[in-house]
């Protein structure tokens, strides 16, 4: 009875505890996702359908997308290879978040693993010390995905009556929360902080440099990811640690 009890209480800290590191996260999405529900029925949208939109995604840049390929009449392909170039990097990112789940992490909760993975949640699962629970995960996507779908509901009813300077200092958001999840981590390791800088250089050059600047922004972060995570499992590659047998 005792035992029952205590895993009863560790379940629900852990819980409780993705529901914390994520609370940042949703106060971020409920301010882009104001933006994202004005800028749907500013494209012809009805409130509802900009809900549903973000009810059945969780991209901030693919429904951005979305809804310009929608407005402009594009076709069924364009909207599908928007989509593709624009989130494969969340597959980038489910395949290295899955390595790092519990064993109790069934196909069943990667399937909502795969569906909540967005940047801000990749990263603070990532960081986070440790095998990465069911439970955790869970409460981790609570307040985002709430964030998101209100915040859209929000912007779609209510978006004409705030004025316009509000609404673009909304969208600037999102951007100082990233700042905030990831630079803890930075001055914490030597290591991801030469990696991080590797990757900024590389975002650079993705997007200045002649040649190179016409790479969608998709690709240009798939790449940038990968060259600086291959870069950093090179350079300074994880020794893993024997189990001692007692």
């Amino acid at each position: 009875m005792g035992l029952q009890k205590e895993n009863h209480t560790y379940i629900r800290n852990e819980f409780l505890q993705g529901i914390g590191d994520g609370s940042a996260i949703g106060i971020g999405y409920l301010s882009v996702s104001f933006t994202f529900g004005i800028a749907a029925v500013s494209s012809g949208l009805n409130w509802w359908q900009a809900f549903v939109v973000s009810l059945m995604n969780l991209t901030s840049a693919g429904q951005f997308a979305g809804i310009t390929i929608m407005a402009s009449l594009g076709t069924y392909i364009e909207m599908a290879v928007s989509q593709f170039v624009i989130n494969l990097r969340y597959a980038l990112m489910s395949i290295s978040l899955s390595q790092k789940v519990d064993r109790n992490f069934g196909w069943q909760k990667k399937m909502i693993l795969g569906f909540a993975v967005t940047d801000e949640i990749f990263a603070v699962a990532l960081s986070r010390k440790g095998e990465v629970s069911g439970r955790y995960f869970a409460g981790l996507t609570v307040l985002p995905l709430l964030g998101w779908n209100l915040g859209t509901l929000a912007g779609a009813v209510l978006g004409d009556i705030l004025p316009e300077n509000l609404v673009s200092a909304l969208g600037l958001a999102i951007y100082g929360m990233f700042i905030a999840i990831v630079v803890p981590v930075v001055k914490e390791n030597k290591k991801i902080r030469i990696i991080v800088f590797f990757a900024v250089f590389l975002s650079f050059c993705l997007y200045y440099l002649p040649g190179l600047k016409n790479i969608s922004s998709g690709f240009a972060i798939i790449i940038a990811s990968v060259i600086a995570s291959g870069a950093g499992a090179w350079l300074f590659p994880v020794e893993e640690e024997e189990e001692v047998k007692g």
